[in-house]
């Protein structure tokens, strides 16, 4: 529409619309919403950090265990902050701009490129941070607890991949359908049903399996690792307390697996010295009995129990003779028949 001749050009309608500002009617909603939020944050994330965090499992009995829990009250504190954001914008939006009666449709979104750029780098920062913290947590407590194969990477003080030059104190794990058995090398090699450690050393836990896969789970301890068929798989850990250790195993492994849990303790160093040289005096029948200690054994068809000869496998055939042809049908001799239930010697 043109000008009539002598009117203002400011005076037309649509120059005078251009021209006013248009407020912003989402800035007091973001300006609520983010109060709103930030009040919560500064409130609860401390909470969650110096209330519950001390009370987060899996407890403070091991270093690895203290290490766990700090790890999950760092996560949970980040991640207070956004889930408060999140449960915010919701519970505004369900009060604010629900509808009221009318069957309109509200009005366009349209994005908003400075929060969209805010929240991604926000959250990269965050995923990111969480990343290398996590790394580190892993490194410094040598693997945290998990199985960490049979050449750990990370390792504490006074490991040796040599038996010989190893001053960590070992304990090997053994699972087997269905019952948890520890040896102890350095000890004759004894075996027992009940896991006993020192409190203050750092244990080497060489966990392996003599049939299907387990998992060996320490749960005060915080160590958890795989018990593979044919694999050492390591982990270490020190008790910081003396006091009882729940010990199952986290890997479906057949019919009993919810059966297959034990009791374990960590006791003083005396108490130690005194049990495990009563063990070694019980069972000294039966050490001779077992297959000489080694970091794995082969699995064999005959329940679980060792191999004592190792190679080969021991011939689980039928007898060769019968009752017809009047030959003994009794033992063959084999390696086998004269080797112990683990549970034997415990």
């Amino acid at each position: 529409m043109s000008a009539t001749p002598g009117e203002p050009a400011a005076s037309r309608p649509d120059l005078e619309r251009a021209s006013t500002p248009v407020a912003n009617v989402n800035r007091p909603h973001v300006i609520r919403i983010i109060s709103i939020w930030g009040v919560l944050s500064v409130v609860l994330a401390p909470i969650v950090y110096f209330v519950w965090g001390p009370h987060m499992p899996p407890g403070n009995m091991s270093n690895v265990a203290r290490g766990q829990q700090f790890d999950n009250q760092v996560l949970a504190t980040v991640a207070t902050p956004v889930v408060l954001f999140i449960w915010t914008y919701l519970g505004y939006s369900i009060t604010c701009f629900r509808s009221r009666g009318s069957s309109d449709d509200g009005p366009p979104i349209k994005g908003h490129r400075g929060f969209q750029a805010s929240w991604l780098l926000g959250t990269t920062a965050i995923v990111m941070a969480l990343f290398v913290f996590g790394t580190y947590q892993l490194i410094t407590p040598a693997g945290a607890g998990t199985g960490s194969g049979a050449n750990p990477i990370w390792v504490p003080p006074g490991y040796s991949a040599t038996a010989k030059t190893n001053k960590i104190l070992q304990v090997q794990v053994i699972g087997q359908q269905w019952r948890w058995t520890f040896r102890y090398p350095a000890y004759s090699g004894v075996e027992t049903t009940q896991l006993e450690i020192p409190v203050g050393v750092e244990i080497q836990f060489n966990v392996t399996s003599l049939d299907v896969i387990h998992e060996f789970w320490a749960q005060q301890l915080a160590v958890k690792a795989d018990a593979n068929p044919g694999v050492n798989n390591i982990a270490f850990a020190r008790a910081n307390r003396t006091g009882s250790v729940d010990v199952k195993c986290a890997e479906l492994c057949g019919t009993l697996h919810g059966a297959m849990v034990t009791t374990g303790a960590v006791v003083t160093q005396a108490d130690f010295t005194s049990w495990i040289t009563t063990q070694v005096k019980v069972h000294a029948a039966d050490i001779p009995l077992l297959p000489p200690y080694a970091v794995t054994y082969l699995p064999t068809p005959d329940g679980g129990y060792y191999d004592p000869g190792q190679d080969p496998v021991p011939d689980t055939s039928a007898p060769t003779g019968s009752p017809s042809s009047g030959e003994p049908t009794g033992d063959t001799g084999s390696p086998a028949s004269a080797a112990p239930s683990p549970s034997a010697s415990s």
